[in-house]
């Protein structure tokens, strides 16, 4: 279901107001009216082919049993289980950096030599400029 009748909220002089959340300012509740058209391209884009079914709601990567389900094809694949991540995670930030970049975060970036160090963190502002900047280019 793309969305549900409860959200359209009104359909009149060939535009369509319904309600979603908006997750850029923490899924506050807003409306939207669109021309009729520009509402069912949106709405069709969410409708799958007939005989598709979504993955998150289908198959070994449902929910329930994923982890048994992705063992036994891994089993029948004859793919090993991928190694625990806990290695992954007792690595500093800037060594996985480098392992997955090639350069190192405390490495100049100008004359690639020597050890950049920190000297002092600057605490951040209690007061941030919420007027926008513009852009002069």
């Amino acid at each position: 279901m793309a969305i549900s009748n409860n959200r359209v909220l009104d359909i009149a002089e060939g535009k369509v107001t319904f309600r979603y959340k908006d997750y850029r300012h923490g899924a506050e509740q807003k409306t939207m009216t669109l021309q009729a058209e520009e509402f069912i391209r949106r709405f069709l884009l969410h409708v799958l082919p007939e005989g598709f079914q979504r993955i998150r709601y289908y198959g070994f990567l449902a929910n329930r049993y994923r982890e048994q389900k992705l063992a036994r094809c891994r089993e029948l694949l004859g793919v090993p289980a991928p190694e625990p991540a806990a290695s992954e995670v007792s690595k500093d930030y800037s060594e996985r950096y480098k392992e997955l970049t090639g350069s190192s975060l405390w490495e100049c970036p100008v004359c690639h030599q020597g050890r950049m160090l920190v000297i002092e963190t600057l605490p951040r502002s209690s007061h941030r400029n919420l007027t926008p900047i513009k852009d002069t280019s």
